[in-house]
């Protein structure tokens, strides 16, 4: 018997012995509960860590009779640590800068506003340091929970706003959209958010991360809140003259998105169906007009060998949005960094350092290029159209992830947060239901000044999407049937054989699609069509068909090369060189797959 167990049954009638082994035991349970909880689902917050500060601005009083309701009476809101409130330090998300900076004067107009309609404000929320970064974790304030996927980020930098709206604790906040600060954590949350037209919401006493970027947007989860608000912070007129709206599919830009189209474009395409004023909706390859007119942009596109413009020219935009946006940064905020030399959490301060070391000094060209895209989307959209586009690429990160973002998540998300950005156009993001449990949106962007017009549409449009959304497939459609015609497949094969040589891509795709439905066990026939898709910019499609044609054929290379291709131009750089190895292991001597896989090695190093 062990010397404990002996201890024990010597002193069994000790009543103190029972008293301190049933306080450990308790204890060690304790411990284990906390530990499981902060290992497993995250711990859930009374308030889901939104706030830095919690208080009541009382709305102004109700005019006496017969003057109307103020139009946002009986609602609550909070505002993003970058709006002066009067007797508290705006923080900017940072403890260093609380502390250097002196309390507000007085209160944002802005905020003020939103009070004198009737609405009462009940604090200041979490945001990423200094307005940098788009995931919303905050190392020193803590990071707010996503109330919709607790273990996933919330999206940022208007993390705080997004998650007190998702969460139900106000019925619409404020934040601040630079590079996608308001829409990706309004797509990551399954909200609604507006980020208007660059300049049409004053921005006085906010504290600014890029002047020629920032912009005022607001958060709510219902299309009437998102309106009245929208109503009151813009100023607009009550009667429009109501006018035709023409829906323009990005088909290049919804390649992107790993959410499948029967839950976004299909869905939305359904919804106008039955409404009155919609024309028939267009699609587009939006990259490719892009290139034709922003001239200036060409400096800025790194267009490697075998890769397709459309995505290119998105890549070159979202380069010179960051550029814009670390050179003002830097013009504002230099002398207080290397005065101060702030803490910062290790997802922010690389992008300080960034920031702080950028040299450019043809800033001319990058403002030519912010008026070249406005006018771009001008001549597009004219005075009826509306470009619909994915809000996020991916679904959202999940929490405290030890290697961070990727690059390609970077460069995928903001690849389509750019367009609004740098062009200063108003967009609003729309929720979607779900895809795998994680929220899923699109957004509608229409031109410079025409913010009622969207606001409008996304109130005349919502109950018809809604619908759609409660019978829009969970899943894509299973493989086609096989049939037995073996001649009738070839046949088409060899039209689709035909039709490619002679350019006729869209033919092409036809032939090959028929040529699947008769025999879907043939890589062939994938692979080929895979091939037509990337003539035509279809990269997901083609990505999808190049998996097929491997799983029905581990040897086949040409799938490999063409899914790498396909990859490359999705800007998911590692899987493409998984790819391209791949088809080296297959044939070593392969030119293609080589120069391929260098290239892609020496643009993420």
């Amino acid at each position: 018997m062990s010397k404990p167990l002996k201890f024990m049954q010597s002193n069994a009638s000790n009543p103190k012995l029972w008293i301190l082994i049933g306080v450990s035991v308790a204890g060690i349970v304790i411990y284990a509960e906390t530990r499981r909880r902060r290992n497993g689902k995250v711990l859930q917050r009374e308030d889901f860590g939104a706030f830095v500060h919690r208080f009541e601005l009382k709305p102004f009083p109700q005019p006496p009779p017969p003057a109307a309701r103020l139009l946002l009476t009986g609602l609550t809101f909070a505002v993003k640590d970058v709006f002066d409130v009067k007797d508290y330090v705006t923080g900017f998300g940072n403890p260093d800068w609380k502390r250097t900076h002196d309390v507000a004067e007085k209160t944002d107009g802005v905020v003020t506003l939103l009070l004198m309609n009737g609405a009462a404000c009940v604090g200041k929320t979490v945001m990423d340091e200094l307005g940098f970064g788009i995931t919303g974790e905050n190392k020193q304030y803590g990071t707010p929970t996503n109330p919709k996927i607790p273990s996933f980020v919330s999206g940022g930098s208007s993390s705080g706003s997004a998650v007190a709206v998702a969460g139900e604790l106000v019925d619409f906040a404020l934040g601040t959209d630079t590079v996608g600060c308001i829409r990706i954590p309004a797509s990551f949350c399954g909200i609604f958010a507006f980020r208007p037209s660059h300049g049409v919401v004053t921005m006085n006493r906010v504290l600014s991360n890029s002047p020629s970027l920032d912009t005022v947007g607001w958060f709510a989860r219902d299309p009437s809140v998102l309106h009245r608000v929208g109503h009151v912070l813009l100023k607009l007129n009550s009667v429009e003259p109501r006018r035709m709206r023409r829906l323009v599919f990005a088909d290049d830009l919804f390649q992107l998105s790993k959410v499948p189209l029967q839950k976004t474009v299909h869905v939305v395409k359904k919804a106008i169906e039955n409404l009155s004023g919609y024309q028939c909706p267009k699609h587009m390859n939006f990259g490719q007009y892009l290139v034709s007119k922003i001239p200036s942009l060409k400096e800025f596109l790194q267009q490697p060998p075998n890769s397709q413009k459309g995505i290119s020219i998105f890549k070159a935009l979202s380069s010179v949005m960051i550029l814009l946006q670390r050179c003002e940064f830097k013009i504002n905020h230099e002398e207080w960094i290397k005065s101060v030399k702030p803490k910062l959490g290790s997802n922010v301060s690389e992008d300080v350092l960034a920031a702080i070391k950028t040299s450019y000094d043809d800033m001319k060209t990058l403002y030519k290029v912010r008026t070249e895209t406005r006018l771009a989307l001008q001549n597009l959209l004219k005075d009826d159209g509306i470009l619909v586009i994915p809000t996020t690429a991916d679904p959202p990160p999940k929490l405290s992830t030890k290697k961070g973002i990727s690059s390609e998540f970077r460069d995928r998300i903001f690849a389509l947060s750019s367009i609004s950005s740098v062009s200063g156009c108003c967009e609003v993001v729309v929720p979607l239901g779900t895809q795998d449990d994680c929220p899923i949106s699109i957004s509608l962007l229409t031109f410079h000044g025409a913010d009622k017009f969207l606001l409008d549409t996304v109130l005349d449009i919502f109950s018809a999407l809604q619908e759609q959304v409660s019978i829009a497939p969970n899943i894509l459609s299973p493989f086609p049937d096989t049939n037995s015609d073996m001649d009738a497949s070839e046949l088409l094969k060899e039209k689709g054989n035909a039709a490619f040589k002679g350019r006729q891509w869209n033919k092409a795709v036809n032939y090959y699609t028929e040529a699947i439905k008769l025999n879907g066990t043939n890589a062939t026939y994938y692979c080929n069509r895979a091939a037509a898709y990337l003539e035509l910019g279809c990269f997901q499609q083609a990505e999808d068909d190049c998996t097929k044609a491997i799983l029905l054929d581990k040897k086949n290379v040409k799938a490999y090369l063409r899914r790498g291709t396909a990859r490359e131009s999705l800007l998911l750089y590692k899987e493409a060189i998984k790819d391209f190895k791949h088809a080296l292991v297959l044939e070593p001597q392969n030119k293609v797959a080589n120069l391929a896989e260098k290239r892609l090695r020496k643009l993420i190093s």
